[in-house]
């Protein structure tokens, strides 16, 4: 009886302390994720005044000619700078960059779709590609175009024999008289 009364008592106390320790291990209600935006990197209104766009040119660390928002159209981007739609291959690999990985120096504002820009992304630098490398190519594909014609006008064939039966060509179960002697069959010549 004095057991069945003191784990009565030991049930609720325990699971009060597993309470505590889910409550001490979950994040507090004031803390944010890592990757989220801090308040001041967060785009403010759509610049309507000069004021405000020297002011939302000082916050991105660009000049006021350079300065250029995204066009106010309802889909959020405030007054976050319209940059270039450039990869990061075309930033010179030479610098000194801050992140070389990003090629990215501190303080300079990211294009808002800069996942898709990164080096392991689009590529939209102008590559020309050499006159002797396109000819190689094309030299290539004609080749294999002209094989493949040829191969549709003159198609080849694996030889064969005509094909071998065991029991004298089948003599027998071909309708063969069993009294007589069956022909010789010779596959081969010599």
């Amino acid at each position: 009886m004095a057991a069945g009364a003191l784990r009565g008592v030991l049930w609720p106390r325990a699971a009060a302390g597993l309470r505590a320790a889910q409550a001490a291990l979950a994040a507090p209600s004031g803390a944010r994720a890592a990757s989220e935006m801090s308040k001041d990197m967060m785009p403010g209104p759509y610049p309507r005044t000069p004021e405000e766009r020297a002011a939302a040119a000082k916050k991105y660390n660009m000049r006021v000619e350079d300065y250029q928002p995204y066009p106010d159209d309802g889909l959020g981007y405030g007054d976050y700078p319209l940059l270039p739609n450039k990869s990061h291959y075309e930033r010179d690999p030479w610098y000194q960059w801050d992140q070389p990985d990003m090629r990215h120096n501190w303080g300079e504002p990211m294009h808002w779709d800069f996942d898709m820009y990164i080096r392991n992304r689009v590529d939209t630098s102008p590559t020309v590609v050499p006159w002797h490398t396109m000819s190689k190519h094309f030299l290539l594909l004609s080749a294999m175009l002209i094989m493949f014609g040829l191969g549709e006008i003159y198609p080849s064939y694996r030889p064969v024999g005509p094909k071998q039966y065991p029991f004298n060509d089948l003599y027998l179960e071909r309708g063969g008289d069993p009294n007589k002697k069956p022909p010789a069959v010779i596959h081969y010549e010599i």
